[in-house]
């Protein structure tokens, strides 16, 4: 009785070790994160590309803690709220728009790239055999939805490339695992699936995935609509995602497409379900957590380098870094090749075929597309999830090289693709303006219209009430007056704007300041204070998004 009890009380103090340990690694990274993302603020970077770059010093140096990457972590953990909230913000109406480039650049280059790599797998990469090839392009062909969302929308990306870039990242990411599926299927049985056997398991896997997400978020959609509580539906909205993969997974569909298709699907019916207060407090919590993962997922692509460089012998480092540079610099030009070709080829066939009167490409938007093909974690995790034995008992001796030449790649699409991105748009001229878009603006006028509409009937149905409703209509009536009524005179209308905004943001500091020392001097509580600094943050936000009122 006596052994047994010494037995569990020593498992059990090898089990809390064991948290600790890793509580001491999550803290770890979190600093990490808080850190360099504050640098990466300071120094005007996207903070993914400055955290990579800091896991490729940290895994460097003495007495740092050997971080591996678990593909289940990543598929299990990551994965899903990162792809989630992606695919909430992603615009349906752009994606219907460009579906047919979406179409081309998701499962078109994916295929292309993978093809290119078992044609030249002798030349190019010896020692593969084009089945070994077909893997390494299945690992690589994919960009990252958690790069292309993180990236794209902080380096001055027009609007438009940044929606076909998120579009795309999401949806190849369903391919890509398709075409991982079938280079692990040839490579354990050595049989190569017909090409009706892979149609028929790319439209079981997407059309599944898109089924089994959609059903969940109308299930889901259906329930909320009976809680009206901000905790609990934030609750539901962490858990959904990861339901949607494990549910999609089980059924032997892309987990991945479920969760796009669930995400897409709920973020066009939360106005229905959702309150004003709930949305506010998702979208804080949702901003957070992303923040984290994505944090956490970019800081452990650089710690892996260590671990990459050791699974390799037999190379030096300079042999290793020229297959490095030329394996990233090949694929870089893969992609370019096809975004020029297939957009020039496309428009000759509507232009001189179909006789269409088709736009002509701007090669400088295909430029910063093909410029912008970013991969990310997935890629890594996939070419970590190979196996390391055949089964025939022989190891398989191109998994370290998948690795290494994937992880080559992610850290040039994303450290040096991602630090020239702002300077290249500079360059060709694709940089945005700052300017309130002509939708929106006209979105305002209908909305304060039918405002004024709508207080008008209210004041002749109450007579009693009608110098209320007056002050209302005059303070509605007064913002329809103060918007640009013209397109041609809104440059002048945001120089305006900008004026009056640093103006009201001087205010609201002001105000803030007054707030604090009333609660120092104790003349109100704590519940005052949190509610009117709530509301002092809210007209700050609708300052930012040029949706503040004229008093």
């Amino acid at each position: 009785m006596g052994a047994r009890a010494s037995h569990l009380a020593g498992a059990l103090m090898r089990t809390g070790s064991g948290v600790q340990s890793v509580q001491a690694i999550f803290l770890l990274l979190l600093v990490f994160v808080a850190v360099f993302a504050g640098l990466a603020r300071r120094l005007k970077i996207a903070y993914p590309i400055l955290l990579v770059i800091a896991g490729l010093v940290l895994g460097f140096l003495p007495g740092m803690p050997r971080i591996g990457l678990d593909p289940n972590l990543v598929f299990l953990v990551f994965l899903p709220p990162l792809l989630y909230s992606a695919a909430w913000t992603l615009s349906w109406r752009e994606f219907q728009r460009n579906f047919v480039s979406i179409a081309m650049l998701a499962v078109g280059l994916v295929f292309f790239t993978i093809l290119g790599l078992a044609l030249a797998a002798g030349s190019l990469l010896p020692g593969f055999d084009w089945r070994s090839a077909v893997l390494l392009g299945a690992v690589v062909a994919a960009t990252d939805a958690i790069a292309a969302t993180s990236i794209a929308r902080r380096v001055g990306l027009p609007q438009r490339i940044v929606d076909l870039l998120e579009a795309e990242s999401l949806v190849n990411d369903g391919t890509g695992l398709l075409a991982l599926q079938f280079g692990l299927l040839m490579l354990m049985t050595g049989r190569t699936p017909s090409v009706i056997e892979g149609v028929g398991r790319l439209v079981f896997l997407t059309g599944g995935g898109v089924v089994i997400g959609l059903a969940i978020g109308a299930a889901v959609a259906w329930f909320e609509r009976l809680v009206d509580d901000g905790p609990i539906e934030i609750v539901i909205s962490i858990l959904v995602p990861y339901a949607t993969f494990l549910i999609g997974d089980r059924a032997h569909v892309s987990g991945v497409i479920a969760v796009i298709a669930c995400s897409m699907y709920m973020s066009r019916k939360s106005s229905g379900y959702m309150s004003p207060q709930v949305r506010l407090q998702a979208t804080a919590v949702w901003d957070a957590l992303t923040f984290v993962l994505n944090g956490i997922v970019f800081v452990m692509i650089g710690l892996q380098l260590p671990y990459v460089m050791s699974q390799i012998s037999g190379m030096s480092r300079v042999v290793l870094l020229e297959y490095g540079v030329g394996f990233s610099a090949v694929i870089i030009a893969v992609r370019m090749v096809w975004v020029y070709g297939e957009t020039y080829i496309a428009y000759a066939l509507r232009r001189w075929v179909q006789k269409v009167d088709a736009e002509q490409p701007d090669p400088r938007r295909l430029f910063v597309i093909g410029w912008g093909g970013m991969r990310g974690v997935l890629s890594l995790a996939a070419a970590v999830s190979l196996p390391y034995v055949l089964p025939d008992g022989r190891t398989f001796p191109q998994r370290s090289m998948i690795i290494y030449l994937a992880f080559c790649l992610i850290v040039a699409t994303l450290v040096f693709q991602g630090l020239t991105l702002p300077w290249l748009i500079r360059r060709l001229g694709l940089t945005e303006p700052i300017r309130i878009k002509d939708e929106e603006q006209d979105a305002r006028r209908v909305l304060l219209r039918e405002a004024l509409v709508h207080l008008d009937r209210k004041r002749s149905k109450n007579r009693d009430q009608s110098t209320m409703f007056g002050e209302l209509i005059a303070g509605y009536q007064q913002r329809l007056d103060a918007m640009p009524a013209e397109r041609e005179a809104r440059a002048q209308g945001l120089v305006d704007q900008a004026r009056r905004s640093a103006a009201i943001l001087d205010v609201l500091q002001t105000q803030r300041a007054a707030l604090i020392r009333l609660w120092d001097d104790g003349r109100i509580d704590d519940e005052v204070l949190r509610t009117l600094q709530r509301e002092l943050d809210l007209e700050e936000s609708r300052v930012h998004t040029g949706a503040v009122a004229v008093h």
